[in-house]
């Protein structure tokens, strides 16, 4: 990154910056692609698994779009530390692309809200 200043001896200073970047939750697969021809089910599930220094409960879940798609998350009870299952479904009746994000909004004050894309080719 470059700095412009007026000062006469430094007008231009370079500046690094480096940081840690925590992981606030594990999300498997990071995105959902649902390709497949038209007519035929497509669905995903992905596992979201909220880091233990992290900890968060979900508020709500919606879609920006939502056209293409229906979507469900649940909370498995069984595992010993929190894990949400959301499964995302193909809806779209006719050939083409089509592209979606799913918002998870959480009860943490410092990341509010997890985005899923969603990718879909219907063929």
């Amino acid at each position: 990154m470059v700095v412009h200043t007026t000062a006469i001896n430094n007008r231009m200073i370079r500046l690094t910056v480096y940081g840690f970047v925590e992981r606030f939750a594990t999300v498997k697969p990071e995105r959902v692609f649902l390709n497949g021809p038209v007519g035929k089910k497509i669905s995903l599930t992905l596992e979201i698994i909220p880091e233990e220094k992290y900890p968060f409960n979900v508020i709500e879940t919606s879609a920006l779009n939502g056209k293409n798609i229906n979507f469900k998350l649940e909370k498995n009870p069984a595992s010993k530390s929190t894990r949400y299952f959301l499964t995302v479904k193909s809806t779209a009746k006719v050939k083409g692309k089509y592209f979606d994000q799913i918002v998870i909004r959480t009860d943490h004050r410092i990341h509010p809200e997890i985005r899923i894309p969603v990718l879909g080719n219907i063929l």
